[in-house]
């Protein structure tokens, strides 16, 4: 099944396709669309939250469509992954090789084993996937803190009051998914899972005041405090612990929404901090838990791709693995298989740097990845190097599908862009997800990248 319009094209003509580049065209020949609404699109932007810390995020005039065969396509596979982490993670807890091979510090596995008091590993999670010529590859697992959950329903402010937008939307049966209302749901329910018993439970979204994303806890923000619920924004230094109850400046805090990431937390404050405490003592509901930095680590994906370990697993899910996830495997002098024969790890990947990329074990935002095929054997020898002396995973590149969808800058012109779609899941459900675009292929929005909304079209 092909998952993307681009896609799509390539194996011919079809009734949605021509639907698109019917719009498209709309669009392009569209002369009210000019530079004065370029810069109305720009404000608007800053105003709904829109922004990598003071940068518009989006310059797309509409949103990345699927049809609903696709979406429930990806829907499916992403939430029996989601599954097969769940199982990694429990392995994890009884069976130090796994946990070794995992990479947490010392601190880290120390919190990972603490009960956090409900039993979903992760409560909001996103896989991040690359949209191939022959379906899709999940490369990454955001188990603790994903962050774009408030940007769908931002991007339909911006998008959809379009006349043009309104017309197709008018024409078309669709659906739009509802991640922030997702993620209140899954708060809510997993509050009552861990004993809380406020009637309307108080929320403090907490990450350092100065992070670039900060704009969507505003967003989040209001929202739940529409819904019924109040809440802050904190920082991790104004929190404290009587005993009882988490405080933020003062403020009783029944569930705390970490967006803050782990390692950098448990880098920067010792067992004594506040949340640490109330933690260990089961006094907050902490969500996503410490517990989800097993699977946060990337050398996880090096357990479902490896053959060593899919004992673990049932024959369907191996099934979707083997479709969907990359060859991965950490970065260190051993033996190991690569499709379907035995081999030196290191020789392998340093004779053929173009077929593999290089990643931090634990970083975000693009940070520190090497793509084989973009640097010299010199460099790359370099970085191999480089990702032996802290925790560094290989995988086998993916290809990236370029798609064309009009975006502006002086004016409206129809681009080539790479492309990812990247579920959100809650309860390991999937409710919509996060759509980066760039005109290379790294996709991230903390290297430059840009977003759009998702439409599912139903017929």
């Amino acid at each position: 099944m092909n998952i993307v319009a681009a896609s799509a094209r390539e194996a011919g003509p079809s009734t949605m396709d021509a639907r698109i580049d019917k719009f498209d065209q709309l669009l392009l020949d569209d002369v009210t669309l000019g530079p004065e609404l370029f810069q109305r699109l720009r404000e608007a932007q800053q105003k709904l939250g829109l922004v990598h810390g003071d940068r518009p995020t989006c310059s797309f005039l509409r949103p990345h469509i699927l049809h609903r065969a696709q979406y429930d396509e990806i829907k499916y596979a992403a939430e029996t992954i989601a599954h097969v982490f769940e199982k990694v993670a429990n392995a994890a807890l009884t069976n130090q090789q796994l946990m070794e091979l995992l990479c947490l510090t010392p601190v880290e596995e120390e919190m990972a084993r603490i009960d956090p008091g409900y039993s979903r590993l992760c409560i909001s999670s996103r896989l991040d996937s690359y949209i191939t010529d022959n379906g899709f590859s999940f490369l990454e697992y955001n188990a603790e803190t994903p962050a774009g959950v408030g940007d769908q329903m931002q991007l339909e402010k911006l998008l959809f009051d379009l006349l043009p937008m309104q017309t197709f939307l008018a024409n078309h049966r669709h659906w739009l998914p509802q991640p922030h209302d997702a993620l209140l749901n899954s708060l809510l329910k997993v509050y009552r899972e861990w004993g809380g018993q406020a009637e309307t439970p108080s929320i403090a979204i907490v990450d350092w005041t100065d992070v670039p994303t900060s704009s969507e806890f505003r967003v989040l923000k209001d929202y739940f405090i529409a819904r019924g619920h109040d809440t802050v924004i904190a920082d991790p230094a104004d929190l404290t612990y009587d005993g009882n109850s988490l405080l933020a400046d003062g403020f009783r805090v029944d569930i705390l929404y970490k967006r803050v990431v782990i390692h950098e937390f448990l880098n920067r404050f010792d067992q004594q901090h506040p949340l640490i405490r109330a933690y260990k003592d089961g006094k907050i509901c902490m969500v996503n838990s410490f517990r989800s930095k097993l699977v946060h680590k990337k050398s996880s994906f090096a357990i479902l791709s490896d053959p060593a370990y899919h004992h673990l697993f049932e024959e369907r899910e191996l099934e979707l693995i083997r479709r969907h996830v990359p060859w991965t495997r950490l970065v260190r002098p051993t033996s190991t298989t690569f499709r379907g024969a035995e081999c030196d790890l290191l020789s392998l990947i340093t004779k053929n740097r173009e077929e593999f990329v290089l990643k931090p074990n634990d970083d975000y935002g693009g940070r520190g990845v090497v793509l084989g095929w973009e640097v010299n054997a010199e460099n790359w020898k370099a970085e191999l190097t480089n990702a032996l002396k802290t925790p560094y995973v290989v995988q086998e590149r993916v290809n990236s599908l370029r798609t064309r969808i009009p975006a502006y800058s002086d004016r409206v012109s129809l681009d080539q862009m790479y492309v990812d779609l990247n579920p959100f899941l809650f309860e390991n459900k999937v409710e919509g997800a996060l759509i980066r675009l760039s005109a290379g292929p790294l996709l991230n929005v903390t290297s430059g990248g840009g977003q759009t909304a998702l439409l599912v079209l139903e017929d």
